[in-house]
């Protein structure tokens, strides 16, 4: 054999085996899945994420033709459970159903990061948000926003407020009123929502910024009053309520918002497979029934819209860290 012959023929097999390798990186992604997949969720069972995973996988069983196994990793914030990701093989057989906790805030606040969110995961698809509620005790002279505001500006130190912990959504939502409104108030941190809606119904702490779903039954039972939703639109739960931009503080959106994410190199075939599915999820009839009653806003799109999210969340919370000298206890 001449070299010329030797050399055509190892471009022929270079050649067979880059065709070889782009037939089956498809054919790979269209048979998947071909086993059970697991979707890890970073808080306990019977919480809102928790009972969003579920609802929205029973969905995808059908569609994907394979069983989902939910994997709850509560623990740390969520990091345990997005360490987990960060870690598994990107064969399309490890999901995530992550939060602002652990995609933007968590990392923010930790001093030895273990997960980097920007580059050890894969976005897949934006599921949707849920606004939190202004709730003050009834005792405060404030009918409105603009009212509290003016409050606490006339009476600088003398107002406080509750959270389930420093480093929290409810802490840093705050933080963020307090920053845009320019008011000065007293941090009362909770070691968990129920003592501190307690406390507030008491009259032992004067406002909070809760979730819509364990906030608004105090407001209806005349318990407390609401003010303000903090998403960037009112919500179907509420609908007489402003958003925060509305009663007069320009700039401030701050929800709990999930995604689902893969480990980092998901191949591309897999990741428009799971979004294609999850964006007809949420168009579901029942899941959408099911997303109402939980304060959720669905959302959907490309993993290009989950990723802007993600960046654009991480910019505002490491702004409030940073200006408000925020660190985790």
């Amino acid at each position: 054999m001449t070299m010329a012959t030797r050399r055509g023929s190892r471009a022929g097999l270079v050649l067979a085996l880059l065709a070889a390798a782009a037939v089956a990186g498809p054919t790979a992604a269209q048979t998947w899945p071909q086993r059970p997949i697991t979707l890890i969720i970073p808080f306990p069972a019977g919480g809102g994420t928790d009972v969003l995973g579920r609802l929205l996988a029973q969905k995808l069983v059908p569609a994907l033709g394979q069983n989902i196994v939910i994997d709850n990793r509560p623990g740390a914030g969520g990091s345990i459970a997005a360490e987990a990701v960060a870690r598994a093989a990107p064969d399309g057989y490890t999901l995530f159903l992550a939060t602002n906790s652990t995609q933007s805030i968590g990392p923010l606040l930790a001093a030895k990061p273990t997960y980097n969110p920007q580059t050890d995961f894969t976005p897949i698809a934006f599921v949707g948000t849920a606004p939190r509620l202004l709730l003050i005790h009834r005792s405060i002279p404030a009918a409105d926003v603009k009212a509290l505001i003016a409050l606490a500006r006339a009476r600088p130190g003398e107002l406080n407020y509750a959270s389930n912990g420093v480093g929290t959504i409810t802490h840093l939502t705050t933080e963020l009123f307090r920053s845009l409104a320019g008011v000065s108030l007293e941090h009362v941190p909770y070691k968990g929502t129920t003592l501190a809606l307690g406390d507030l119904v008491a009259g032992q702490v004067h406002m909070i910024f809760e979730s819509i779903v364990t906030g608004l039954p105090h407001v209806k039972e005349g318990r407390l009053r609401g003010l303000a939703i903090t998403s960037a639109r009112r919500s179907a739960l509420a609908p007489q309520l402003p958003t925060m931009i509305e009663a007069g503080v320009p700039g401030f959106e701050a929800s709990t918002w999930f995604g689902f994410f893969g480990p980092r190199a998901l191949p591309p075939a897999i990741v428009n497979r799971a979004n294609s599915e999850i964006n007809r999820a949420l168009t579901d009839r029942e899941v959408l029934d099911r997303l109402g009653p939980l304060g959720i806003d669905p959302g959907g799109g490309t993993p290009a819209d989950l990723a802007a999210v993600v960046a654009t969340d991480t910019q505002r919370w490491a702004k409030v860290i940073k200006e408000r000298r925020i660190a985790s206890q």
